[in-house]
């Protein structure tokens, strides 16, 4: 198996990180996202949807991060304990099914909206995000935490209940973008806090800060720009979040 990823990509890491918890044997396949390698010939030759994870298995090609998840869930399901993807609880899956239907357009949405704003507009457009934008933005996230505690854990250890699941796993890697910045979310929030602790238990220290190393060390994100040249190519997409 191949698994073409960039970990800056919160899906990335979620697929990496179960990978790498059910002992998955897979090949690394870096995409460099922020030289645009994702956009070249010779990635294009493997998905036309040009975003990454993408993963191989001999001939069979997969895209988009929860697909895929549910793929390495099912296909090594001897070995992956239940209660990633519970195979005999209709309901549990409907939990987990229920948040990775609702994250797209929320907690992903606007924790990357929060990352763009505060790690990536000022880098390519030499200013800052205007108040009003940065604001709104951060409102929307403050409001998606509120229903991710509400809703999605309540007074439970994880979503599903007493045991982390795929919907765990897809939740924290989206939650720590916003963090990378700089911005912690975490602060006033012992709910979320100590959610994060149990995940980060769950997974084990050393492979959540593998993980999630590239993401805490964006700083080094303008000699990565400056060589690839990516702020002229960015400038369209950023040019349609303030449209």
């Amino acid at each position: 198996m191949e698994l073409y990823l960039d970990l800056h990509s919160q899906p990335c890491r979620s697929v990496f990180l179960f990978a790498k918890i059910a002992h998955i044997p897979f090949d690394y396949k870096f995409v460099d996202l922020a030289s645009g390698q994702h956009y070249g010939e010779d990635f294009g030759k493997v998905s036309l949807v040009r975003k990454v994870p993408v993963m191989k298995d001999g001939d069979f090609i997969l895209t988009e991060s929860v697909a895929i998840l549910k793929y390495m869930a099912e296909k090594c399901a001897s070995s992956v304990p239940d209660h990633w993807y519970p195979p005999g609880d209709l309901q549990k899956r409907a939990r987990i099914n229920e948040y990775l239907a609702w994250q797209h357009s929320a907690m992903r949405a606007h924790g990357s909206k929060v990352f763009w704003f505060r790690a990536v507009v000022p880098l390519v457009t030499g200013s800052e995000v205007p108040k009003e934008k940065m604001d709104s933005a951060l409102e929307d996230l403050t409001q998606t935490l509120k229903v991710f505690e509400e809703k999605f854990l309540q007074d439970r250890p994880f979503i599903i209940g007493k045991e982390i699941s795929l919907a765990d796993l897809v939740a924290i890697v989206e939650i720590m973008q916003p963090v990378g910045t700089g911005l912690d979310v975490f602060e006033g929030r012992p709910t979320l806090s100590a959610w994060r602790d149990r995940v980060k238990s769950e997974i084990g220290e050393d492979l959540f800060d593998e993980a999630h190393k590239t993401i805490m060390h964006v700083d080094g994100l303008p000699q990565t720009f400056e060589k690839s040249g990516m702020p002229d190519f960015l400038k369209p997409r950023i040019q349609k979040m303030f449209n």
